[in-house]
């Protein structure tokens, strides 16, 4: 499957669980939106990085990628340390200038 460039490191920095990785895939003033929280600016962003994988200790398969009204939405397989996994999960990206401008997780 044929993934933008910033998301595909997005997928394979979040699977080897290297913070600086992810976070260098965010713009400056990046959204996140996961499990009814929304995260503005890239501090905010690193801090549930790092959350997420002390967490979580995910790991992400991607099954589909498709392009919606201006998004790119790729569905991941997630597994990790949480109840019910693995769970396949909608991921929302807005890119801009090969950078991440929001991801909405669902």
């Amino acid at each position: 499957m044929k993934l933008p460039a910033v998301t595909d490191n997005y997928l394979r920095a979040s699977n080897a669980h290297d913070v600086m990785s992810i976070l260098s895939c965010f713009s400056e003033d990046a959204v996140v939106r996961d499990e009814g929280e929304t995260l503005r600016g890239k501090k905010a962003i690193e801090g549930w990085i790092a959350k997420s994988i002390e967490k979580y200790k995910f790991q992400f398969k991607p099954r589909s990628v498709k392009e919606d009204d201006g998004e790119v939405v790729v569905s991941v397989k997630v597994s990790g340390t949480f109840p019910s996994s693995p769970v396949t999960l909608d991921y929302h990206f807005k890119l801009e200038n090969e950078k991440i401008l929001s991801l909405a997780i669902d």
